[in-house]
């Protein structure tokens, strides 16, 4: 029996029960459109995690107050100091140091109000974290040495402060905790980050504003954290060597004693969850195969109810000269005709869901040519396996006894 008279031959017998047919077609097409769906989505999700990221540069180091022991219970450190920022940018292999620091502030306009997080920046923290200004201007040096009460905003408070008809905020003062400040520039529009985070949720005022104008909980002279990116050429574990050894000299902690600080590098990050988002795709691809493996059961299942209704019809053909292969070839025929078929229904279902998914929790598009082929190929695979034995039943069946059947 050749393979195309084996699949016209498939087509016939599975024909003759639709619903049964149908039944289990649903079971691959449910099966492959979920292996399609979770992979893709986590995919999707691996990219999304990794680009956020690397939008920062993988350049890119952070040091932030740790923890210390105060009568032997650790506590977290306020002893990260502008000055320890300063003595970071004259290592070698330091490129740029931009610190950083934070206070709670509720902005205000009008009759409008946003509870803020008013960061105090230099100009080099817009360029470790590539933005730049779509309206008006940046902050400047002159703004940090002199104080400036002014700020540049990000799109989400200027729709929350000005609304969303197109007022311009350029020129316009905002209140925080009772002080005016000066709108000077509008972010470009970033959108959510991994996590939800909104990345135009800024209010960016210069560093030595913040202490005068808006009060911190920090020591005078402290900062929340500091940026600090790598020289082009430098190796990114050489400085941070150098970084920890610095600020364990400034700190003053004795060999074995704990850091006080933390020290972090983004490409270490990159690397961590891409690893994480990528136990997290094969979790879910595995998960989407117990699918599979229930809908090839289920192939098994009524391929031996087949074999078990056609024993007579089988006892004729071998009667009339068919051999044990041919008998074998055609319950595989069957069997693979449904999981192809289902496979094939499941692909576009599942590339159909997997695509809106994203679109709807605003993730790319994680859909790979690799996972339909592997996808499809594997309900194939499944078919012949979870068919054989039916179909080897049935070519191990006598001619004499099936004949009897019936």
């Amino acid at each position: 029996m050749s393979l195309a008279s084996g699949l016209l031959e498939a087509r016939r017998a599975l024909g003759a029960n639709r619903l049964r047919t149908l039944l289990t077609l649903l079971g691959m097409i449910i099966g492959v459109a979920a292996v399609v769906v979770v992979v893709a989505l986590g995919q999707a999700l691996q990219q999304k995690v990794v680009s956020d990221l690397q939008s920062f540069g993988a350049d890119l180091m952070w040091l932030s107050p740790g923890a210390r022991s105060a009568s032997g219970v650790r506590v977290r450190a306020t002893t990260l100091t502008l000055d320890d920022a300063r003595a970071v940018h004259e290592l070698p292999g330091v490129a740029r140091v931009a610190p950083v620091i934070a206070a709670q502030a509720q902005a205000t306009f009008g009759g409008n109000n946003w509870q803020a997080v008013a960061q105090g920046v230099t100009p080099e923290f817009l360029e470790l974290n590539n933005r730049t200004v779509a309206v008006g201007r940046s902050l400047q040096e002159s703004d940090v040495r002199g104080a400036a009460r002014v700020v540049v905003i990000g799109q989400t408070v200027v729709d929350q402060l000005f609304g969303t008809d197109g007022e311009d905020p350029i020129g316009k003062f905002i209140r925080m905790k009772g002080v005016p400040f000066e709108v000077v520039g509008v972010l470009d529009v970033k959108g959510k980050a991994f996590g939800g985070n909104d990345q135009d949720d800024l209010v960016l005022v210069p560093l030595t504003t913040v202490p005068r104008a808006l009060g911190t909980s920090l020591p005078p002279g402290s900062i929340s954290y500091a940026m600090i990116q790598v020289a082009r050429g430098a190796v990114s574990s050489d400085v941070a060597f150098e970084v920890a050894n610095l600020m364990r000299e400034r700190h003053r902690i004795a060999p074995g004693d704990p850091d006080d600080f933390t020290l972090g590098d983004m490409s270490s990050l990159i690397s961590t969850m891409g690893r994480i988002t990528g136990a997290i795709t094969l979790v879910l691809g595995a998960i989407g195969a117990v699918s599979l493996l229930v809908g090839g059961i289920g192939i098994m299942n009524i391929m031996l109810v087949t074999v078990t209704e056609r024993t007579r019809e089988i006892g004729i053909r071998m009667a009339i000269g068919a051999k044990r292969r041919d008998i074998m070839l055609q319950f595989l025929a069957e069997a693979a005709a449904i999981c192809l078929v289902g496979g094939a229904i499941g692909l576009l279902l599942g590339a159909g869901a997997a695509v809106l998914a994203a679109r709807t929790m605003d993730l790319p598009t994680g859909l790979q040519p690799s996972v339909l082929l592997l996808a499809f190929g594997v309900s194939a695979a499944i078919g012949l396996f979870f068919g054989f034995y039916p179909a080897r039943k049935a070519a191990r069946l006598r001619p004499v006894e099936a004949l009897r059947t019936d």
